[in-house]
């Protein structure tokens, strides 16, 4: 079947794209030499590695498999979420970024710790690394494999088991540096194939005006009605900023790519660039699902995207540009997942286990947790097959079911003093609770062992609405415990929004003081939002 679909020319193109990627990779594990060198590239980062980082790390194998099986299905609602990520991650860069850079954290968890306490910092580390494994690492195989199998025939087992090794190979031996700088060809390889599928694809359908012809008004409708199933705009406007702040502003793998930065100015910039980058995947992915779906009605959500890749669509040479986007989103999706857990594992776990670490040490264990890592990834391939859909509908839920609790600990972490530790803990423990409930309990109810009307509305709110919820319990817990509690001392290695100067609270931390560079991100940072608010309005 690979004969079938691929000429000499793409086979070619692919074998560039590996060997492009290795070879970046691999430069980097002659210049790792600190910790600080492993697992943030020296904090030396500039601002278009790290946009292009944001980006690519974020883009992984589901995403072509879910944006387009949902542009399929219900058009270009799920949008939403791509164009919302671009005023959070402005949020990332304004806001959390310069607190971040001025404690000098390597972690999340770690800043969590200073904030609050070593309860905090354990709780986040630990799920953290669990949802990685069950949800990233596992999420992004069986997408790729499934994507692999469809378009070029290859068994899933394979397929995953040579993107785990060939990813493994150079982020073990680069570390975060690795990565970083290969995510760049990355990102070019993605957007260059996803751009020319949809180009094709449109080109067959007879354009934009042809798609709108042959779908229903409504698929070009982003905001849906307050009862819609999947993409209510109550849900849309008051919940899923919520998993926002937690992915963009506080999760390791993302925040990991701004600690990184040489200054705040980069950091800045290349979120402000990740931003316009995630104006495109509407286009580029939930657009192709709409043509595939044109083109052969009544297709799967799910087979969206490959079907449009093995169709007539694409001559020689294309075809193997597209499938290497394919294979950039599913590497550098794993790349960051690996050394970020390793980061968390090492500096989160082994150093608090050894104080005393030397530099060579604290490497030498980051190698060797990404090598674990690995490992595990390729333990868990033959598990793939065995795994129904539905099961992973509830391993990606289970990240919706304990991100409120984490971004209200967060947001009040930076915006109110009074907060404790006592309280951000009991409201991690709490909120994962009910989390936890709502989850046991969509399985225990399909059973028909256990039911009531409450239970059945408990489990059955959409889950944006429910994230609203848990945010709301979870910060009337920190609000609640911090009050009836003994007030903590400040700690002074945090900067606190709500006191002192504003400006200065986000400005002056590790940056080359530069009012040009300053005003340039300010007003790239308008034109983001009024672009984003903009196409909103076309598609409302």
């Amino acid at each position: 079947m690979l004969l079938k679909y691929l000429t000499n020319l793409d086979v070619l193109l692919l074998f560039l794209y590996f060997a492009g990627t290795m070879l970046v990779g691999l430069y980097f594990s002659h210049r790792e030499q600190t910790s600080s060198d492993y697992f943030l590239a020296g904090r030396n980062v500039g601002w278009l590695a790290i946009g292009c980082s944001l980006f690519a790390t974020n883009i992984s194998s589901e995403h072509f498999i879910g944006l387009a099986g949902a542009g399929a299905s219900s058009g270009m609602a799920v949008g939403h979420f791509e164009w919302m990520a671009c005023f959070f991650v402005l949020l990332l860069g304004w806001v959390f970024a310069p607190l971040y850079l001025k404690s000098g954290v390597y972690t999340m968890p770690e800043f969590l710790e200073l904030r609050y306490n070593r309860s905090c910092r354990i709780y986040l580390t630990t799920i953290s690394i669990i949802a990685y494994i069950m949800t990233k690492i596992s999420v992004t195989l069986y997408a790729g494999g499934l994507l692999l199998n469809q378009i070029l025939g290859w068994d899933m087992v394979t397929s995953a088991c040579v993107m785990v090794i060939l990813t493994g190979i150079y982020t073990i031996a680069g570390g975060f540096g690795a990565v970083v700088y290969t995510e760049i060809v990355q990102t070019v390889v993605l957007i260059s194939g996803a751009l020319l599928l949809t180009v094709f694809g449109l080109n067959e359908v007879g354009g934009l005006s042809g798609l709108k012809t042959a779908l229903p008004a409504d698929f070009f409708q982003m905001f849906k009605p307050a009862s819609h199933p999947d993409f209510p705009w109550t849900g849309i406007i008051f919940g899923a900023p919520i998993l926002a702040v937690w992915y963009w502003c506080t999760d390791q793998v993302i925040v990991q790519r701004v600690l990184s930065a040489r200054d705040i100015n980069n950091a800045r910039t290349g979120t402000i660039l990740a931003g316009f980058l995630k104006i495109l995947p509407v286009f580029l992915l939930i657009l192709p699902g709409m043509i595939a779906l044109a083109l052969f009605p009544g297709i799967k959500g799910d087979e969206a995207y490959p079907t449009l890749v093995i169709s007539h669509l694409l001559p020689s040479g294309v075809r193997g540009i597209v499938i290497a986007g394919l294979l950039a989103a599913m590497m550098s999706s794993l790349s960051s997942t690996f050394n970020s857990s390793s980061t968390l594992i090492t500096m989160d776990l082994y150093k608090q286990i050894r104080p005393m670490a030397t530099e060579r040490q604290l490497v030498l264990m980051g190698r060797l947790a990404t090598t674990l890592l690995v490992v595990i990834g390729i333990l868990w391939i033959p598990l793939i097959r065995s795994i129904s859909p539905h099961l992973f509908i509830y391993l990606q839920s289970l990240q919706a079911y304990i991100s409120p609790p984490i971004a209200a600990v967060f947001l009040f972490g930076i915006l109110w003093k009074r907060a404790n530790g006592k309280a951000a803990f009991s409201a991690l423990i709490i909120g994962a609770a009910f989390g936890a409930f709502r989850l046991v309990l969509e399985i225990i109810l399909k059973t028909g062992i256990w039911d009531s009307a409450f239970l059945r509305w408990y489990a059955g709110m959409n889950y944006l609405h429910f994230a609203i919820l848990l945010f709301a319990i979870s910060s009337a817990v920190i609000v609640f415990v911090s009050l009836v509690t003994v007030r903590e001392k400040d700690n002074k290695r945090i900067a606190f929004l709500s006191s002192g100067n504003l400006h200065s609270k986000l400005f002056n931390c590790r940056e080359t003081t530069n009012p040009y560079w300053n005003k340039i991100n300010i007003g790239l940072s308008i034109v983001l939002a009024l672009a984003v608010l903009s196409l909103w309005g076309m598609f409302f």
